[in-house]
């Protein structure tokens, strides 16, 4: 059975920094791209990072661009996400996906 979890989420400050993590089980991600998506309250879930089995190309959202950053570890079957300079429109579920697969969410509150 396969499982991508997602850690890392809290509240913070405006301006503060926040790393997530989507850890997978069940088999292997290395060769499909992962991305970081996130649900703000009242809105669509939309997708804000992006990045290619290889590691090598990552595309950002406009909103997170500069930012965000995604990374990933193919030999732990993971995927992270930097965050920095946080706003408090960041505020929403963060879900990591990759082919497919979805995690259950993990919440980023930011306030000021």
């Amino acid at each position: 059975q396969v499982h991508l979890v997602e850690s890392g989420g809290g509240v913070v400050q405006a301006g503060d920094s926040l790393s997530l993590s989507c850890v997978a089980s069940g088999r292997s991600f290395s060769s499909t791209s992962w991305t970081w998506f996130r649900r703000a309250p009242g809105k669509e879930r939309e997708p804000i990072a992006t990045i290619s089995p290889s590691g090598r190309a990552t595309n950002y959202a406009e909103s997170v661009r500069g930012r965000f950053s995604i990374t990933r570890d193919n030999d732990k079957n993971a995927a992270y996400l930097q965050m920095n300079k946080l706003k408090l429109e960041d505020t929403a579920v963060y879900y990591c996906g990759a082919d497919g697969f979805w995690g259950q969410g993990t919440q980023v509150t930011v306030s000021s």
